[in-house]
């Protein structure tokens, strides 16, 4: 049994029978040669062949290896995924001990865009929020609290818009109970199946709000209905889902909807350990002039103070300041508490998981293993499979459209690059994200661009320094900056279509069965006949047709009905015509003429 983990497989079986190769993460172009029993320069061969210039010490992940033993016809070999013991931060789980306290429920505000999610909120809360939104859409999660007869419930509004599906799907997983909003008037979409996809795979409680219920054409009823094909089945149907009718706007129900959620938390028993080092998780972040990473957090267990030490994935740092949802300070948090805090070294990215440590010694060593790990999962893939399939499907006059991605905070880089990737191209033109960051454009940014000579800067929620734009006028590098990311993408796909290039259009008209020919030059050829089919004008192209073979094409100048000049002749009539040409092609009685039309017109996605 040879093994390879983090880049070394495991291999089993002798004699003919079936060899099983075991891969953790990802292996090198050496080490799956080894294991296939294949020269290395074979392998790379292949690989070639398929497009990949790789070496010896290349990696390619599971999927990659999937793929070569299929192109070299391999057989009795089978790859298994070869679980590992290392784990991030972001993967430990920890049990609850028996001093464990009673919290507050961390309810997460999910659906369609505009069913009303933001308003809803910001009726429950007293805010308003929605107009400050670019596009009238949540574009980040927000934290907040409700302070409800003594008790509080943590609220996280979610983004609506499809491309903000990466952040919607972790703020289903920091969650205890989801709130999906439903727009009585517009009934399931696709955003609330997804919500209700995700809220499920979450394990999370679900309510329904079932919103707009004062809009004319609200029908709540057949808005349960919709609810129910998806697995949600209301209570009064004999199912497990509270379903309460609301409206955002009045706030009618809303009283309600809150009296639920405490009651599905009482049942619920939520506890979390108070006197441990304090985690949570990473809802946001970004870079403030004058304060550095500024970073959203959701404390779930231990209590949070100013002046402790933390690590999140690959960062750390010392709690320099901390914020509670209202932007008032705070000297400490606790479970199930939404704060913001600066100090981190770096930006950690959304989802990550965070945890208090003694000093920052042990904080910095978290945040290096935290790398590795993570590394050693991603496996440090240079080759994936979708890279692979790539590039043995795509056409040899494929074209790379170059994007630098900026962005106001981490998770909208990721969102934008995410749905960047997601814009099916088929296979013709390359997305190749040459840098991401978190801020306003740069100078640096401006350089890179104009390093490469065609890529076009993206900005989302940042902004565009007047220098700044002075000097990617000069240097001839575009700079978009957008508010609202389907705008955004909008502007890319078109770009993308540009790379595509014009494709030619034809249309058949009519056809014509030739009963005369009156005159043949060069340049010029009249005849006459009988419409077979459809319509002839001046203008559109003739295909000149002997015994089913073309023998040329011209273009039609005039027509003629009863040796009268006419605009048109339809079937069955009998007319002539005259027609320019570019050489002298014979044509004789019962030849045909087809008639078409031909354009040019930009290519589509």
């Amino acid at each position: 049994m040879v093994s390879a983990g983090s880049g070394n497989a495991t291999n089993e079986g002798a004699d003919g029978a079936e060899k099983v190769i075991k891969i953790a993460g990802s292996i090198t172009v050496d080490e799956l040669a080894t294991a296939l029993g294949l020269s290395v320069t074979a392998l790379v061969g292949e690989l070639f062949k398929n497009g990949i210039v790789a070496t010896i010490n290349q990696r390619l992940d599971f999927e990659t290896a999937e793929i070569m033993i299929q192109e070299l016809k391999i057989e009795n070999v089978r790859l298994e995924r070869k679980n590992t013991a290392t784990q991030t931060s972001n993967q430990v789980r920890r049990e609850l001990s028996d001093k464990a306290v009673s919290r507050s429920p961390v309810v997460a505000v999910m659906g369609h865009v505009d069913h009303g999610k933001t308003t809803l909120l910001d009726n429950l809360l007293k805010k308003k929020t929605v107009e400050k939104e670019a596009g009238g859409i949540t574009q980040h999660i927000s934290a907040y609290q409700l302070d409800h007869e003594g008790r509080k419930i943590t609220f996280l509004d979610t983004p609506g818009h499809e491309a903000f599906a990466a952040i919607r799907q972790h703020g289903a997983m920091l969650t205890d109970i989801v709130v999906i909003v439903v727009a009585a008037d517009d009934g399931v979409k696709p955003q609330t199946i997804e919500a209700i996809k995700f809220a499920q795979g979450a394990n999370a409680k679900i309510i329904v709000a079932i919103n707009k219920i004062d809009r004319e054409g609200a029908d709540i009823d057949r808005t349960k209905a919709g609810l129910a094909e998806h697995g949600l089945v209301p209570e009064e149907w004999g199912g497990d889902i509270m379903m309460i009718p609301v409206s955002a706007k009045t706030g009618e129900g809303l009283d309600k909807l809150v009296e639920s959620i405490l009651l599905v938390a009482d049942v619920e028993e939520l506890k979390a350990d108070v006197e441990i080092p304090a985690e949570g998780l990473v809802i946001e972040s970004h870079m403030e002039t004058g304060k550095g990473s500024v970073v959203n957090l959701l404390v779930t267990g231990g209590e949070l103070k100013v002046g402790e030490f933390i690590a999140a994935g690959s960062s750390y740092g010392k709690v320099r300041t901390m914020l509670d949802f209202q932007g008032k300070p705070k000297g400490k948090a606790g479970p199930s508490t939404p704060i913001t805090v600066t100090g981190f070294k770096e930006l950690p990215s959304f989802g990550d998981r965070f945890l208090e440590y003694a000093d920052e010694k042990s904080a910095r060593r978290a945040a290096l293993m935290n790398a590795q790990a993570m590394a050693n999962e991603a496996a440090s893939a240079n080759v994936t499979s979708t890279d692979l399939l790539r590039m043995m499907n795509v056409e040899d006059n494929s074209k790379v459209f170059n994007v630098i991605v900026k962005g106001d905070v981490l998770g909208s880089v990721t969102s934008v690059v995410d749905s960047l990737k997601m814009i099916d191209t088929k296979g013709e033109v390359t997305l190749n994200v040459v840098a991401t960051g978190v801020g306003d454009v740069t100078e640096n940014d401006v350089y890179m661009a104009a390093g490469d000579g065609n890529t076009v800067i993206y900005g989302f929620n940042v902004n565009v320094p007047t220098n700044i734009a002075k000097l990617a006028a000069r240097d001839g590098v575009e700079i978009r900056n957008y508010r609202v990311i389907y705008e955004l993408l909008d502007d890319a796909k078109k770009n993308m279509e540009k790379l595509l290039g014009e494709e030619v259009i034809e249309m058949t008209v009519g056809e014509m069965k030739v009963m005369g020919v009156f005159r043949v030059t060069k340049t010029e050829l009249i005849a006459g006949g009988q419409m077979t089919s459809g319509k002839l004008t001046p203008g559109v192209l003739a295909r000149l047709v002997h015994d089913k073979e073309v023998v040329g094409e011209a273009e039609v100048e005039s027509v003629q009905k009863e040796r009268i000049e006419a605009k048109e002749l339809i079937e069955n009539e009998i007319g002539g015509l005259a027609m320019k040409t570019e050489k002298k092609m014979n044509l004789v009685i019962g030849d045909k003429l087809e008639f078409f039309t031909r354009e040019t017109r930009q290519r589509k996605l």
